[in-house]
C-alpha cells in the first residue's frame, strides 16, 4: 500500500468515512487528485493535495471567504492540512462543460456566470491576499519564452530575445496590475471557466454557480476572470456570445467601456501567452502531451487579443518569432 493511500484511509477513518466506497474523479494540471466517496448514499469528495507540491490552506481560506458571501464553494467536512487531505461537499456532476456538450442553453449559463462576477466584484478581495502585480504578470508571461519558444526552435531563448519580451511586458503589465487600479481591487479566482463551474439550479441567486479550483486566487483586475471564462482554453466560446457577455459585464458594472476593453485585451494576451508556455511545460516536463491539442485554440485567442491597438508592438514581435504556419501545426517532437 502506498503512503498516500494509507494516509488517506487514516484520514477518512478519523472523519467517519472509512467505510465509504471510493472512485476516481478526473484530475487537473496540478499534483492534486480527487475521489468521489459514497457513504450509504451520502456523497462527498476527497481532495488529495500532496505536500510539498501542494498546500490546501489557500483553498480553505478562499472557500470560507466565498461561503461567507453566500456563494457555493464546497463546504469543508474534514481537513488534514499537514498531510494535504480535504473532505469536501460534493456539488454534483453538472459541470458547465458537460451541460454545454449536452446542448444546454449556452446563453443562460454564461449570463448567470457574468451576473455572479458582477456580484462578486461588489465585494473587496480578502485582506492580505497576494496581489496580481506587474512583476507577477510579467514573470508569468515569460513561461512562453521559457518553454514554448525553446520547444519550437530547439534552442534556449537568447538573452536578447528575453530582454525584448520583457520590454513589452514592462510597459503593458503596469496598466492592469493591482497598483494601477487599487480602487478596483477584486478577488480573482484565476481558473474560472466551464470545467470549474457547476450548475446548481435548486439554489438561488449567485449561489446557483458551484465553484471549483480557486486555490490560486489573487487580488487583481476585474477583467481577468472574464478572460478566463470567455477565452476558454478548453472549449470554443462563440465570438458573438463572448462579446454579448462582455457587454453585459460592462453595462452591469458601470466601468469605462474603452478602458475596460483595453485591460481585457492586455490580460487576455498575458493569460493566453502564458498558457502556451504552461501547456508546453506540461508536455516537456510532466509528460502530459494531450494539452498540446489546445494549442491552435490558444493561438486563435492570442491573435484575437493582439488585434487591440494597445498590443500592436507585441503583435509585430510575435509575428517575427512564430509564423502563422508554426502556430497551427504541432510542435517539433510531439507525437
Amino acid at each position: 500500500m502506498s503512503d498516500r493511500l494509507a494516509l488517506s484511509r487514516d484520514f477518512l477513518q478519523r472523519a467517519g468515512w472509512g467505510n465509504a466506497v471510493r472512485s476516481n474523479l478526473a484530475g487537473d494540471a496540478s499534483f492534486r487528485k480527487y475521489e468521489r466517496l459514497n457513504r450509504n448514499g451520502e456523497p462527498a469528495v476527497l481532495m488529495d493535495a500532496p505536500p510539498p507540491q501542494e498546500d490546501v490552506r489557500p483553498f480553505l481560506r478562499i472557500a470560507r471567504h466565498l461561503q461567507a458571501l453566500g456563494y457555493s464553494a464546497p463546504r469543508v467536512l474534514a481537513e488534514d492540512v499537514e498531510h494535504g487531505f480535504l473532505l469536501l461537499e460534493d456539488l454534483g456532476d453538472d459541470l458547465f462543460a458537460r451541460l454545454l456538450k449536452q446542448g444546454s442553453d449556452e446563453a443562460m449559463l454564461y449570463e448567470a456566470t457574468i451576473d455572479f462576477l458582477l456580484d462578486l466584484h461588489r465585494h473587496p478581495a480578502p485582506a492580505g491576499l497576494a496581489p496580481y502585480d506587474e512583476t507577477r504578470l510579467a514573470t508569468e508571461a515569460e513561461l512562453f519564452i521559457d518553454w514554448y519558444l525553446p520547444a519550437l526552435t530547439g534552442r534556449d531563448t537568447s538573452a536578447a530575445l528575453r530582454q525584448a519580451f520583457r520590454f513589452f511586458w514592462n510597459i503593458l503589465a503596469p496598466e492592469v496590475a493591482l497598483d494601477a487600479m487599487p480602487q478596483s481591487r477584486v478577488l480573482v479566482l484565476r481558473d474560472f471557466h466551464a470545467e470549474n463551474l457547476i450548475w446548481l439550479p435548486q439554489r438561488s441567486g449567485a449561489a446557483k454557480l458551484g465553484l471549483l479550483d480557486f486555490q490560486d486566487a489573487v487580488a487583481g483586475h476585474p477583467a481577468y476572470d472574464l478572460v478566463s471564462l470567455l477565452e476558454d482554453a478548453r472549449r470554443d466560446v462563440p465570438p458573438e456570445l463572448a462579446e454579448a457577455m462582455l457587454q453585459r459585464y460592462i453595462a452591469g458594472s458601470g466601468v469605462n467601456d474603452a478602458a475596460f476593453r483595453r485591460g481585457y485585451a492586455i490580460l487576455g494576451a498575458q493569460r493566453n501567452i502564458r498558457i502556451l508556455g504552461v501547456f508546453t511545460r506540461l508536455w516537456k516536463r510532466d509528460g502530459k502531451p494531450h494539452y498540446q491539442a489546445f494549442m491552435p485554440r490558444m493561438w486563435n485567442l492570442v491573435e484575437r487579443d493582439l488585434a487591440h491597438p494597445a498590443l500592436a508592438d507585441l503583435r509585430h514581435w510575435l509575428d517575427a518569432m512564430v509564423s502563422p504556419e508554426q502556430r497551427y501545426t504541432p510542435l517539433p517532437g510531439l507525437t
